[in-house]
């Protein structure tokens, strides 16, 4: 049984929903998150040692750099929450349909970039 069935494997030009990237970048954001929140607790414990170990975590995150590193670990850890609670109301069978989970995706992408910004603004 031979069947000769068309093979795209160029996937820029394949086409996804938006569900799809949302979903992706869900996905992704969570491996990052597992790097990301290290990062937070090790500047938690660090700041919460000593009085020396806190003005350590504020010179450090005086620096432009590690605000930056700040800011994207925040941007993931918004994005990741905004897009699991999406996830926990379609649990509940809200935005099940095409039109409806495509309408959650641009609701939750919007409140995620919303997010993202007042994460920057407070950082910076």
């Amino acid at each position: 049984m031979n069947k000769k069935r068309p093979v795209n494997l160029d996937i820029s030009t394949i086409k996804l929903p938006i569900t799809a990237y949302v979903s992706i970048l869900h996905r992704i954001s969570g491996v990052f998150l597992f790097a990301g929140v290290a990062v937070l607790l090790w500047m938690l414990g660090t700041s919460l040692s000593s009085q020396e170990g806190f003005d350590a975590v504020s010179n450090l995150v005086a620096q432009p750099v590690f605000k930056a590193v700040l800011w994207i670990v925040l941007a993931g850890l918004a994005y990741h929450m905004v897009l699991g609670v999406r996830h926990l109301i379609m649990d509940f069978g809200v935005g099940e349909s095409l039109k409806g989970g495509q309408t959650g995706a641009k609701i939750a992408l919007f409140v995620a970039i919303l997010l993202i910004v007042l994460a920057g603004v407070w950082v910076w």
